[in-house]
């Protein structure tokens, strides 16, 4: 499947790559300890699956344990700017994020790092499709089109939860009621662990929660998938509609995954991380894994075709979060 926000026009300035010289025995010796793989949310969420996931089989290929910590708070941005100040040797890196590192910098009154210029690109991992769900008990709608005749019905009634302000969910919800035309509330967390928990409980109505976070509760029946970002739906959830398909056209809404470090990495540390995260990504076991937790693939895989992407993304939010007038509450 073709990455849906690989269509962008010509780049904008690219992400800063900053790949210092380093000596040849540095990357020999990389990694003779363990490394930490920073996640910006709470644990449970979309974004920590996936990194437990990948860090779990790096371990394997790279010889020393790569521990995911959980830095939560300011839709990831703090985690992000634990990760910007970090020493650039290889061992402390960034489970990247759409939110924190291209939306969130658009959004927020202030951040302190430069997401363009104070990360080095190491390697693109997936996307992962934006789900709109409903809890059940609180929302009778089976459809996307009986949920806006029941918003509409009661303007500024109908919540939906995100991870914070400036998350993928929070522009989904906007976005969302500008095509719509309806208007409902946002209720923002400290990261989708606790935006759903929320949503199960009740004390929200829907959510546009990435799908690695909602899968098992939609299965189970906890939650009711009214449609899904994608262009085309997806082997994990193939009776939910697209949002097009609903009616929703121009839904251009998506959270990816990358692994980032700090600016100045030596380049040859960049290219072993490089190579050893594509070696997970092919491994048939893994990327079977990741699939089942609606991860798609597609997208640029050397550090440079990273940055350029990333460039592009933080322009692409900067004209959307302007039009959609979204800033921090």
């Amino acid at each position: 499947m073709r990455h849906p926000l690989l269509a962008f026009a010509a780049p904008l300035a690219a992400i800063a790559v900053n790949l210092t010289a380093a000596a040849p025995a540095f990357a020999d010796e990389w990694p003779s300890r363990p490394i930490k793989l920073v996640v910006g949310y709470v644990p449970g969420g979309g974004t920590d699956v996936v990194a437990r996931l990948l860090a779990a089989r790096l371990s394997e290929t790279l010889g020393q344990s790569v521990v995911v910590e959980n830095r939560a708070g300011a839709s990831g941005t703090i985690g992000a700017d634990y990760v910007a100040k970090a020493a650039p040797d290889g061992y402390t890196l960034l489970m990247g994020h759409s939110i924190a590192n291209v939306i969130a910098p658009n959004v927020l009154p202030k951040i302190n790092y430069d997401p363009a210029r104070d990360f080095t690109a190491v390697r693109y991992v997936g996307y992962v499709p934006n789900v709109l769900v409903v809890n059940p008990s609180r929302v009778q709608a089976n459809t996307v089109s009986e949920l806006i005749a029941a918003a509409k019905k009661q303007p500024g009634k109908l919540t939906y939860a995100s991870s914070g302000i400036g998350s993928t969910q929070h522009l989904a919800g906007v976005l969302f009621d500008k095509i719509a035309g309806t208007s409902m509330v946002h209720v923002p967390y400290k990261g989708s662990g606790q935006a759903v928990a929320d949503l199960l409980a009740g004390n929200v109505d829907m959510n546009f929660d990435t799908m690695p976070t909602v899968l098992e509760h939609i299965r189970a029946g906890k939650l009711r998938a009214l449609a899904i970002s994608t262009p085309q739906r997806v082997p994990g959830l193939p009776n939910v509609p697209t949002f097009a398909e609903a009616g929703i056209r121009g839904f251009d809404v998506t959270n990816w995954y990358a692994v980032m470090g700090p600016k100045g990495m030596p380049p040859a540390v960049v290219a072993k991380l490089n190579d050893a995260i594509g070696a997970v990504m092919a491994n048939a076991d893994t990327r079977a894994k990741l699939v089942a937790q609606g991860v798609q693939f597609g997208g640029p895989d050397s550090p440079a075709a990273f940055g350029q992407f990333v460039g592009a993304e933080l322009g692409k939010y900067a004209r959307m979060t302007k039009e959609l007038n979204v800033r921090a509450e």
